[in-house]
């Protein structure tokens, strides 16, 4: 754990460039969507029971969108921008069903940059095992900024 360490922060807007891309490769298992449910108290057998997923159209289990999003905004917090970075909006699209054991890779890229406003446009795209689109959208974020600090001590009262 990182408790009282020290850590970098991520790169400011000014070092940020329209067509930096990331990809990240995930495979949910299991401990992930149980990690999930149990962090959410989210109790929608959809998601673990094979017996009633069965039962619906999607005919096995599927992830959570919502875990799909936590992946993707984990991805803008450690990579781009990175630590110290702040989501401010995001637009996704759920194209079609993820299920459990299923290899995603992940796909960033930075469409627009504003320093002006601090803000950067990330263009995501999640491409199942099959090679089909499974998410796509843009997650919206402030990079981290640096706040100058006080050069001289605090005194009592002056």
């Amino acid at each position: 754990m990182l408790l009282g360490k020290k850590r970098k922060l991520g790169r400011r807007v000014e070092d940020i460039k329209i067509g930096e891309k990331l990809k990240l490769t995930e495979k949910i298992e299991d401990k992930d969507l149980l990690l999930y449910l149990g962090l959410t108290n989210d109790s929608n057998p959809l998601y673990i029971q094979h017996d009633f997923a069965a039962q619906t159209a999607f005919e096995k289990p599927v992830v959570p969108n919502i875990m799909l999003t936590g992946i993707l905004t984990s991805a803008v917090s450690k990579y781009i921008p990175g630590p110290g970075s702040y989501i401010t909006g995001q637009q996704l699209k759920f194209l079609k069903p993820v299920h459990h054991y299923a290899t995603i890779d992940f796909l960033l890229e930075v469409v627009e940059v504003d320093i002006k406003h601090n803000e950067i446009i990330v263009q995501v795209e999640g491409i199942d095992e099959n090679g089909d689109i499974a998410i796509q959208g843009q997650i919206t974020a402030n990079p981290p900024q640096v706040v100058e600090q006080l050069t001289t001590p605090a005194t009592g009262n002056i």
